[in-house]
């Protein structure tokens, strides 16, 4: 019997929780800017982005290797699953100007009962590496969360060793927190630590006058 209950509150709080982001998130949803369009994710980009995501350079920071397709449509598939269960929205990144996709990125670790969420899992072809391209995704992202589902706290995180990446939320406004010793586990066992930051909404408006004047100028030097 408390078996059966048990599975039963599981079963209510999940169904909840779908509901709470039923009305947050709603699929599909694609967020327009100038150079980009983030696209909810969906089945037929998993061929695309697998040739995309065969560069190992975009993976060197990572715990695992999505340069293999084997690897990769796990993630892609388990994405689709988290997706469903409320805790990730995961996008493609279509670039407008060449008409394709070129990387994608995801909310991770939704949580609306605290109004919080992480942006991560970002990637991009190294060709768009320094491009005014995910100054625009990040706006995208940071407005639809602050604006649209009026969250608390945005986080951020990367490997530790990962300097371009730090340097990049740093840019966009990114709140160090701290780096979390041990706070994963690489495919091959190793341990990584993982550098933290935020972005929270009383500060939002003033990082948003920031980063649209970064993405700009980014973008009007022809970046």
């Amino acid at each position: 019997m408390q078996d059966i209950m048990t599975r039963t509150f599981y079963l209510i709080c999940v169904a909840f929780k779908k509901f709470i982001m039923a009305n947050c998130i709603t699929y599909p949803l694609t967020l327009t800017g100038q150079t980009v369009n983030l696209v909810a994710l969906n089945e037929d980009h998993f061929p695309l982005l697998k040739d995309l995501a065969t560069n190992k350079k975009i993976w060197e920071f990572y715990t695992f290797d999505g340069s293999d397709p084997n690897t990769y449509s796990k993630i892609l598939s388990n994405a689709t699953v988290e997706r469903e269960k409320g805790n990730q929205f995961p996008f493609v990144i279509f670039n407008k100007e060449e008409n394709k996709i070129i990387g994608s990125t995801s909310f991770l670790d939704i949580q609306p009962q605290h109004k919080k969420l992480e942006i991560g899992f970002t990637w991009l072809h190294p060709d768009y590496w320094g491009t005014a391209i995910n100054l625009e995704c990040k706006l995208l992202l940071l407005t639809y969360c602050f604006e649209t589902l009026r969250t608390l706290r945005v986080q951020l995180k990367t490997d530790e060793n990962n300097i371009r990446s730090r340097k990049a939320i740093e840019k966009i406004g990114g709140q160090f927190e701290g780096i979390f010793r041990n706070d994963m586990l690489r495919e091959n066992n190793t341990r990584r630590n993982s550098a933290y930051y935020s972005i929270i909404e009383e500060e939002w408006q003033e990082k948003k006058v920031k980063l649209t004047n970064l993405f700009e100028d980014k973008r009007n030097a022809g970046a």
